[in-house]
C-alpha cells in the first residue's frame, strides 16, 4: 500500500452531478463540486403531462468536466499527481440511442434538439405500453426471462424505453445502432471508446434493468425480442453477452480527457453502476440490512450471500443480480417511483399562486420577487414539517396513497395514480402534507413486508440520502411505521463516496470493496427508534392505506 492514494467518485443524480475527491486510505473528502444541469433546469425536452423526462448528453459532459476540474482546483499538485482512479454512478435506467461509435444521437447536428435522441431519464414513463407488451410476450416463453426482475418488466427500464423510441420516431429508429445506459456511457467516454461493441456494460444495470442473466447466456435471445416487436430485430446482437462488476477496470483516461481535466493518462476508469447501488456501498450496507436511498424516488438495496438465496426468485421487486452491489453477493433492489418528488409536487402546488401572481405584480420589483420566491421554495417543506409534526396522531386523519408516479415496488404498475381521502373544510396544508409523508412511509413498509413474505428477512434499516440527513420528521415517522430502528449514515454524498470506494478498489488500493468500505466509511451519526405508542395507531392506519390502495388498484 502506498502512502498517498487519492480517488474521484462521480454521482450523476436527477438534477445535478456531484463529484468528490477523497483520500483513498481514510475516506476523507478533500474536495467536492456540484453542477446543476442547465438544460434540465430550464425544463427543456420534458413534458410532465406525458411523463416525458429527457436529458441532453451535453448536460452530463459539461457537468463531468466542470466538477472534476473544480475539485482539482481545490487541492495541491501532490494530490493531483497521485489520483489513482475515477468511478461513476448514474441514475438508471437512463438509456440513450447511439451510433456505431457509441456517440449519443443528440450530439449529432441532425438530432441535437430531438428528445427521442437524448437520455430517457429513469422516471420517464412514456413506455408503459411497451412494458406491457414485453410482459405479455414473456408469458408465452418456455424460459421465464422475468424471474430475476421481480416477475414484471417496468416502463422505467432499458428495453421498454428502446421499443418506445423505435415505435415513436422513424428518424431515430433508422439512425439508432445500439442502446446504452448512462452508467456505461460515461466510462466509455472517459476512456475514449470508439466502437460501441467494445463498451463494458455494468452487471448492475444489465441485470436489474435489461433482463441480463448468466443463466440465459446473457440477454434474452433475438427470437424473443422479435416476437415482442419486429422493430427490435438486430438489437440483441449489437448489444452484449458479458457484463462486468463495478470493481473491474474499463481502461485508462484517454488523451483528450486527460488534457481537458489536467490528469495523467494512467488514471484508471472503473466500470459504472446505478447511483443507488453506489450509495448502498457508500452507506456501508450489510447483509440483510435494507439500505434505503431516499431522494426524489427511493431505491431499497439488500445484499445476501449467494449461497443463501441460491437463485430463488423474489417476486415483485426490481431484480436480484449476483454482484450488482457487492461482488460475490446477490444484490436485491426495490423502491418507490416517487418519494421526495411527492413532497416537491405538493410544495409546487402551494407555490403556484404566489409564483404566478408575483411575476405579474406591479407592487413589487422583480429582484425582490425572485428573492421572495427563492425563500418560499427553500422554507416551504421545512415549515410544513414543523406544523405537521405538532398534529396529534389519530386513526381518522386524512389518508393518502403515494402512487403519484406509479408504483415501482411491490409489483410494478406505472399506470396507478395517487389519491387523498378524508378531506374536510378543516383540512389545511400541514394536514395534507402529513398524510403524504405518511403514505410514502407506508409505501416503504410494503417493500419490507414483501421481502418478509418472500422469506428474505430484513434485520435492520440504513437511511442514506438527502431526506435521511435533513428530515427528522420523515425519519421518525418511518421508524414508527416500520416499527424498526433506522440508522442514518454520516455521509451526505453516499453515492459519490461509494463510487470513490470502488475507484480505490479499481486503483489497487484495496483487494475488494468490502475492505474499502471498512477503511473509507464514515459510519452513522443518528438512529431513530420507534415510539411504541404511535406504532399501534400506525398499524391501524397502515391497514387503511392498503385497503385504499386496493380500491385504486382494482
Amino acid at each position: 500500500m502506498r502512502d498517498k492514494d487519492y480517488c474521484i467518485g462521480v454521482d450523476y443524480g436527477t438534477d445535478s452531478v456531484r463529484t468528490i475527491l477523497v483520500d483513498a486510505h481514510s475516506g476523507k473528502e478533500l474536495a467536492s463540486s456540484v453542477f446543476y444541469y442547465p438544460r434540465w433546469k430550464e425544463g427543456l425536452y420534458c413534458d410532465p403531462s406525458l411523463n416525458q423526462f429527457r436529458q441532453h448528453p451535453l448536460d452530463y459532459i459539461e457537468g463531468l468536466e466542470h466538477t472534476i476540474k473544480e475539485c482539482l482546483s481545490q487541492v495541491n499538485d501532490e494530490v493531483r499527481k497521485n489520483i489513482r482512479a475515477i468511478s461513476t454512478g448514474t441514475t438508471g435506467s437512463t438509456p440513450v440511442a447511439v451510433d456505431e461509435n457509441g456517440v449519443p444521437l443528440a450530439l449529432l447536428p441532425t438530432f441535437q434538439d430531438n428528445p427521442n435522441a437524448m437520455f430517457l431519464l429513469w422516471k420517464d414513463h412514456t413506455s408503459i405500453k411497451e412494458a406491457e407488451d414485453i410482459n405479455q410476450g414473456a408469458e408465452h416463453e418456455p424460459v421465464d426471462y422475468l424471474q430475476y426482475v421481480g416477475g414484471i418488466y417496468s416502463s422505467e427500464w432499458f428495453w421498454a424505453k428502446l421499443l418506445h423510441v423505435l415505435r415513436t420516431d422513424e428518424q431515430v429508429r433508422n439512425a439508432c445502432y445500439s442502446w446504452v445506459e448512462h452508467c456505461d456511457w460515461i466510462p466509455f467516454l472517459l476512456t475514449g471508446g470508439e466502437r460501441v461493441e467494445d463498451m463494458k456494460r455494468s452487471v448492475c444495470a444489465a441485470g436489474h434493468k435489461a433482463m441480463w442473466s448468466e443463466e440465459f447466456g446473457g440477454l434474452p435471445p433475438e427470437e424473443f425480442w422479435v416476437s415482442v416487436d419486429p422493430s427490435l430485430r438486430g438489437f440483441r446482437e449489437r448489444l452484449y453477452d458479458h457484463a462486468y462488476t463495478t470493481d473491474q477496470v474499463v481502461g485508462t483516461l484517454c488523451g483528450e480527457w486527460a488534457e481537458r481535466l489536467g490528469l495523467s493518462k494512467k488514471v484508471l476508469i472503473g466500470v459504472g453502476a446505478i447511483d443507488a447501488h453506489m450509495a448502498a456501498v457508500g452507506g456501508q450496507i450489510e447483509p440483510y440490512y435494507l439500505s434505503k436511498v431516499m431522494g426524489t424516488s427511493t431505491c431499497d438495496m439488500l445484499v445476501v450471500p449467494q449461497n443463501e438465496i441460491n437463485k430463488r426468485p423474489v417476486k415483485g421487486i426490481c431484480g436480484q443480480v449476483d454482484g450488482s452491489i457487492i461482488p460475490g453477493m446477490t444484490g436485491l433492489e426495490a423502491g418507490q417511483s416517487a418519494f421526495g418528488d411527492v413532497y416537491a409536487w405538493y410544495r409546487d402546488i402551494l407555490l403556484w399562486p404566489a409564483k404566478n401572481i408575483l411575476e405579474q405584480s406591479s407592487l413589487i420589483e422583480s429582484q425582490t420577487s425572485e428573492r421572495l420566491m427563492s425563500e418560499l421554495e427553500e422554507e416551504m417543506l421545512y415549515q410544513l414539517s414543523v406544523e405537521a409534526e405538532k398534529l396529534p396522531l389519530t386513526e381518522d386523519m386524512e389518508l393518502s396513497v403515494d402512487w403519484l408516479n406509479g408504483r415501482r415496488t411491490p409489483d410494478a404498475n406505472q399506470l396507478l395514480k395517487g389519491a387523498i381521502s378524508g378531506l374536510t373544510l378543516g383540512t389545511d396544508a400541514p394536514r395534507i402534507f402529513r398524510s403524504l409523508v405518511e403514505a410514502t412511509c407506508f409505501g416503504a413498509k410494503m417493500i419490507v413486508d414483501r421481502f418478509s413474505e418472500e422469506n428474505v428477512p430484513v434485520k435492520g434499516l440504513i437511511g442514506v440520502g438527502g431526506i435521511a440527513q435533513k428530515s427528522s420528521f420523515v425519519m421518525q415517522m418511518m421508524a414508527d411505521i416500520m416499527n424498526m430502528p433506522i440508522r442514518v449514515h454520516s455521509s451526505e454524498q453516499t453515492s459519490a463516496l461509494g463510487a470513490a470506494m470502488f475507484a480505490a478498489t479499481v486503483g489497487g488500493v484495496y483487494k475488494n470493496v468490502e475492505d474499502a468500505m471498512t477503511a473509507m466509511g464514515k459510519g452513522f451519526n443518528r438512529e431513530y427508534l420507534p415510539d411504541s405508542d404511535r406504532v399501534a395507531v400506525y398499524q391501524l392506519r397502515y391497514q387503511q392505506y392498503k385497503d385504499f390502495g386496493s380500491c385504486l388498484d382494482s
